[in-house]
C-alpha cells in the first residue's frame, strides 16, 4: 500500500491539489462532543442543517462504516490582491475572495472524482478492490478537525483551518475509501500567542479563542442568514456583502500561503458597484452570477447586503436607489432601505 500511497500524491498534486494527506474515518473522537455543545449553545443560528444528522457529522466512521481510510486534499485559491483592499471603498461590495471566481464545489469535485478513478484503477492493478465516496462541503463531513488528523494543518484560534505551508486560503475536499492506506501524523496547533485574526472581527464573533459564535459573523450573516440582520450587527458589516476574510486576511502565517494554480478562482466578481447591484432583479441576479457560489443565497438576500452596504457608505447620492429599494416587496430588502435611509440622514 505504500506505493499506492505514493502515486496518489503524485496524482492528486498533477491534478491541481496543493496537499494530500490521510487520516482514519474514526480520527477526530472530540468532534462530536464539541459540536453538540456549539448546537447547544445555539450558535449555529439559523442553519439547521448543523443540528440534523449530528450524528454523522460529529463521527465520520458512521457516515460510511465500511470506510477505512479518509484522504484529504487542499486546493489553494490564495488571492492576488490584498483582500483587506476593498474595504476602501464604500461604493463597492467586498465579496469573499474564494466567491469571486468559479463556483468551488464544481471544480474542486471534478478533481476529487479523477483522483478517486484513478485510485481505484491503481488498485485493481495491484489486485486490491476498492470503493470510493467523495465530498466537498455538501454533506455532514467535519472537514476541518479530519483535515487536523491529517496533517493539512490545524484548527487556528478563528477556527478555520491552516497551515504552516499552507497558509488559510485553501478548499479542503474528502475521498471515503474502503481501502486502508497508512494514515499521517496529525498536525499540532502553531497559533502561539497571536491574537490576530480575533482582534481584527469587526463584530467581535469569537467568544474565546478557537469559538465562534456564528449568529455574529458576517459571513454567516451574509449568506445564512434569512430575513432582517440584527439593528447592532448592520454598522459592522461596513460594505462587506458576501462574506468576511479578516480573520483570515490577518493570519501571519499567509506568508508560507501556496500560490493558486486555478486561475478561475480569480474572477469577475471583486468588488463590484453597489448601485448596480441594488437594481438587480431576479433574473437579473441569476445571469450576473451564473457559476459563482454566490447565486446560492438569491436575489433578496443580496439586495439586502447591499442596502446594509449603502447604509455604511455615507455617500447621499444613493438615496433614490434606496427609496426604490425600501418599496420593494421582499420585507428584508424594504427593512434594509429604510434603515440605510436613516443612515444617510434621510
Amino acid at each position: 500500500m505504500d506505493d499506492l500511497k505514493s502515486k496518489l500524491l503524485d496524482t492528486a498534486r498533477a491534478e491541481g491539489f496543493t496537499k494530500t494527506r490521510i487520516t482514519r474515518p474514526d480520527a477526530i473522537p472530540e468532534a462530536a462532543e464539541r459540536l453538540a455543545r456549539f448546537v447547544a449553545e445555539g450558535r449555529h443560528g439559523q442553519m439547521a442543517w448543523m443540528a440534523e444528522r449530528m450524528g454523522w457529522r460529529g463521527a465520520p466512521d458512521q457516515l460510511w462504516p465500511e470506510a477505512r481510510s479518509v484522504i484529504m486534499l487542499a486546493e489553494a485559491y490564495t488571492p492576488d490582491h490584498d483582500p483587506l483592499e476593498d474595504l476602501d471603498f464604500p461604493d463597492r461590495g467586498a465579496i469573499s475572495v474564494y466567491a469571486q471566481g468559479r463556483d468551488y464545489h464544481d471544480l474542486v469535485k471534478k478533481r476529487l472524482k479523477r483522483v478517486g478513478r484513478w485510485l481505484l484503477e491503481e488498485a485493481q492493478r495491484q489486485g486490491i478492490q476498492g470503493q470510493i465516496k467523495v465530498f466537498v462541503d455538501t454533506a455532514p463531513v467535519m472537514e476541518k478537525p479530519l483535515g487536523q488528523a491529517a496533517g493539512l494543518g490545524w484548527q487556528g484560534k478563528h477556527t478555520n483551518l491552516l497551515g504552516r505551508d499552507l497558509g488559510s486560503w485553501f478548499f479542503l475536499g474528502a475521498i471515503f475509501t474502503t481501502l486502508d492506506l497508512a494514515p499521517d501524523q496529525a498536525e499540532v496547533d502553531h497559533c502561539g500567542s497571536c491574537t490576530a485574526c480575533l482582534d481584527i472581527c469587526p463584530t467581535k464573533a469569537f467568544p474565546a479563542p478557537y469559538q465562534l459564535d456564528a449568529r455574529r459573523c458576517i459571513s454567516y450573516l451574509t449568506i445564512e442568514h434569512k430575513g432582517p440582520v440584527d439593528p447592532e450587527l448592520r454598522a459592522m458589516m461596513g460594505n462587506r456583502i458576501y462574506g468576511c476574510d479578516d480573520c483570515l486576511a490577518a493570519c501571519p502565517w499567509n506568508k508560507f500561503a501556496q500560490e493558486a494554480h486555478e486561475l478561475r478562482y480569480h474572477g469577475p466578481h471583486r468588488a463590484p458597484p453597489l448601485a448596480e447591484l441594488a437594481q438587480l432583479d431576479d433574473a437579473g441576479f441569476r445571469a450576473r452570477f451564473s457559476g459563482s457560489p454566490i447565486k446560492r443565497i438569491g436575489r433578496d438576500r443580496m439586495v439586502r447586503n447591499v442596502a446594509y452596504a449603502i447604509g455604511n457608505s455615507g455617500d447621499p447620492s444613493f438615496v433614490p436607489i434606496l427609496r426604490d429599494l425600501a418599496r420593494d416587496p421582499e420585507p428584508s430588502v424594504a427593512d434594509a432601505a429604510d434603515w440605510a435611509l436613516g443612515r444617510l440622514g434621510r
